[in-house]
């Protein structure tokens, strides 16, 4: 059993490393490729590849239409729109941007599993705190960017990362709520590949390939580091940390994550790092804090 936690905890420890990159390698590939193509391809690469593992190695021969179909669920929430939904705002916004507006992650995690009615306990006074801090880094954003918001891609950019947070944790709830039929490595390669599916389809919906002049080396190499680092490894990583621990605790990625993110746009893509940017990455990670504390002393899953 101990052995079975270490391991969650090393997956988590990639995690807060990895996905902190992958802000930065999606903003490079997202300049000549199509968003939604670009992470479809990235996604159903990586959830193919480790599907014809695991069915080799014997892990995934039993896997039922139902099973697909559960599993395309949360792959629609967390990797078409909530993957997805990011590539395209980052042909629009700073990637440290992105990063930092995702960080409010808890904040929907509790608001939906209380008004859903997953835990109808009043939130304690440490979670009441972390939602009004991470209301107040959501305020912030919006005041650093507000003479960008009158550009209409900019504000849309703003609002789909947004949008994108939302989905991945109705996502992360889903996939906590729901008992496991199949080891987290088989449901993390269901979750890719369908959700790379559905990226294909919004790829033929959304995507502008009139602006497609040159596909760079950059964005080539973008690609193969977020199929196999940011897809194969991290969320499979995720979804083995979101089986044995609690997703309070899975979520501390999001304290480390924005400040990955955010040195590699300003040091790597000269991307602004105002004062009041850094404000709001304090009080929003403050608030993802004391959420978290909540959530242990109300012993949340």
């Amino acid at each position: 059993m101990k052995g079975q936690y270490l391991r969650a905890y090393l997956a988590l420890g990639v995690i807060c490393i990895v996905w902190g990159t992958t802000y930065y390698a999606l903003g490079i590939g997202v300049k000549s490729i199509p968003p939604f193509i670009f992470s479809g391809i990235r996604q159903v690469v990586a959830g193919g590849s480790l599907l014809l593992i695991l069915y080799f190695s014997g892990k995934a021969r039993n896997i039922t239409i139902n099973d697909w179909l559960i599993q395309a669920i949360p792959g629609f929430l967390m990797i078409s729109l909530g993957n997805g939904l990011v590539g395209w705002a980052e042909m629009h916004i700073p990637t440290g941007l992105a990063a930092l507006i995702v960080a409010i992650l808890p904040v929907y995690v509790v608001a939906i599993n209380f008004f859903s009615g997953g835990d109808k306990r009043i939130p304690n006074r440490d979670i009441i705190i972390g939602l009004i801090l991470g209301c107040l880094g959501i305020v912030l954003i919006f005041r650093d960017n507000l003479k960008d918001l009158f550009n209409p891609d900019y504000l849309l950019g703003m609002l789909l990362c947004f949008l994108a947070c939302l989905t991945w944790a109705i996502g992360t709830l889903f996939i906590k709520k729901r008992k496991p039929v199949h080891p987290p490595l088989v449901n993390a390669a269901m979750q890719m590949f369908t959700g790379g599916i559905f990226l294909f389809i919004m790829s033929l919906l959304f995507d502008d390939y009139s602006r497609v002049v040159e596909v760079l080396p950059e964005s080539i190499w973008a690609l193969i580091y977020l199929t196999l680092f940011g897809s194969l490894l991290a969320y499979s990583c995720f979804v083995i940390a979101l089986e044995k621990l609690p997703a309070a605790v899975v979520s501390v990625y999001a304290y480390i994550n924005p400040f990955i993110a955010l040195l590699m746009g300003y040091f790597l893509l000269d991307e602004p790092l105002t004062l009041i940017t850094i404000i709001a990455l304090i009080v929003t990670l403050a608030g993802t804090f004391w959420i978290n504390k909540g959530f242990r002393k109300q012993g949340m899953n």
